[in-house]
């Protein structure tokens, strides 16, 4: 039976020979990540064993990642006492794989995942998150779950009830012109299909543009594959994947790669030319309402931010330096740059990327999620607008539902940061 990428993985982790849509499977946890709501599992977890007289004791600690991300360093005392309780319970479980707030180990869950090697392609990860579905850029299925099914795979160390989804097929072409970015195919994508319509879908990407794309491009369109409603997105491991695992992740044991069946049988085939694609600007309040840059170009601006696990990697930060490098950031305009990790935030320091986003009148937060939710530092004023490369613009999103949130690039962000107003990159910035 030919069979999709993440139906190959289903069927592994569950023992079968194959799996098809709509089967109802239990498969195999192989990481299993949570952020502070792990506070909210650990109750979960602690309220399956009462009355039982059994010892609370999680399925297999080497399997659990718990990093400290959304509010770093506490700003209440309620998160302070949360952190607490999860260091806490940590410690008393074994959990080696905790990354606490510490400039060495820490930073965004979806960014500490796969810099630290912890996925690995025809892995099954679940995540209290919505955007673990970023983790397929390396060829797992990675999807996110409850505090309720996270507590029970704890317990059990299986995802129960799961329904094999339908798999979109995105085949992209083309090479991306410059100040194009996966950010702006990823956009184009979710305007084109809609929030909705990859719902309880996995959208699997292909074609020559992914295989030349770099792992922090992938995981910018597999994070936001859930913006358009999707479970799961998934790039096939390739030698790009076996690179980054080895290379950057400091992997040292053999990779398996898991490729689809060349009969596989799609839901859906969506193509993409890159070839020609411009710029693309989410607005406000809806990630699918997408529009051309040149739609939107001169909308002023009080808040620019460059960061989050969607667009906060190196490279990330270095496209918008050397757009920015010799230019000031607009009076009336401030710009927050939220790395997403230690690691980048040290590598963008020796490479003097923070020093000349500084000498722009940038202001470089330390590593974590920041303003993206709009919990933590760089929350917007009444009637205030934001450009940023985070990955939704709900009302309310960055901490004001009188405020109004575009999204875009790094490249878009630097370029408009100079002006004060929404910008084309293509044209300098100035």
């Amino acid at each position: 039976m030919a069979m999709t990428v993440v139906e190959k993985i289903l069927s592994k982790a569950t023992g079968q020979s194959s799996v098809k849509v709509n089967d109802v499977v239990e498969p195999v946890v192989n990481v299993a990540m949570s952020h502070e709501n792990g506070a909210l599992v650990i109750n979960q977890f602690l309220e399956v064993y009462e009355g039982t007289g059994l010892k609370p004791e999680v399925w297999d600690p080497s399997k659990i990642v718990i990093i400290f991300d959304h509010r770093v360093p506490a700003e209440t005392s309620k998160t302070a006492t949360n952190q607490k309780k999860i260091r806490d319970f940590v410690a008393k479980q074994g959990i080696k794989k905790f990354h606490d707030i510490r400039g060495d180990e820490g930073g965004i869950c979806h960014q500490i995942l796969p810099e630290y090697g912890y996925v690995r392609p025809g892995y099954v990860v679940v995540g209290t998150d919505s955007h673990t579905t970023s983790h397929g850029a390396l060829g797992a299925f990675s999807f996110g779950i409850g505090a309720t099914e996270m507590a029970s795979v704890w317990a059990l160390g299986t995802v129960l009830n799961v329904e094999v989804p339908p798999t979109i097929k995105v085949e992209v072409k083309g090479k991306l012109p410059p100040f194009v970015t996966p950010k702006d195919l990823v956009l184009y994508l979710i305007g084109k299909v809609s929030a909705k319509g990859a719902n309880y879908r996995v959208i699997e990407y292909h074609g020559e543009t992914i295989r030349n794309m770099s792992t922090s491009g992938r995981l910018v369109i597999c994070n936001m594959a859930v913006e358009a409603g999707a479970t799961s997105g998934i790039v096939p491991g390739d030698e790009e994947t076996i690179r980054y695992l080895k290379e950057e992740a400091g992997v040292k044991e053999d990779i398996e790669i898991i490729s689809p069946d060349a009969n596989a049988v799609y839901e859906q085939v969506i193509e993409i030319d890159v070839s020609n694609l411009v710029p693309q600007i989410a607005c406000p309040h809806t990630v699918d309402n997408v529009k051309p840059v040149g739609d939107v170009e001169g909308v002023k601006l009080q808040q620019i931010v460059i960061g989050s696990c969607t667009n906060g990697r190196l490279d990330d930060l270095e496209g918008a330096a050397k757009i920015l490098k010799g230019h000031k950031v607009a009076r009336g305009t401030r710009m927050l740059i939220f790395p997403a990790s230690w690691k980048i935030y040290r590598e963008a320091l020796k490479k003097g990327i923070l020093g000349d986003l500084v000498d722009s009148g940038a202001a470089i937060i330390n590593p974590g999620c920041g303003c993206c939710l709009g919990v933590h530092q760089g929350a917007l004023g009444d009637g205030e607008v934001a450009l940023a490369t985070t990955n939704r613009n709900f009302k309310g999103r960055m901490g004001n539902p009188k405020g109004e949130v575009y999204l875009c690039s790094p490249e878009v962000a630097a370029a408009s940061a100079i002006t004060g107003v929404i910008t084309d990159p293509r044209k300098g910035g100035r």
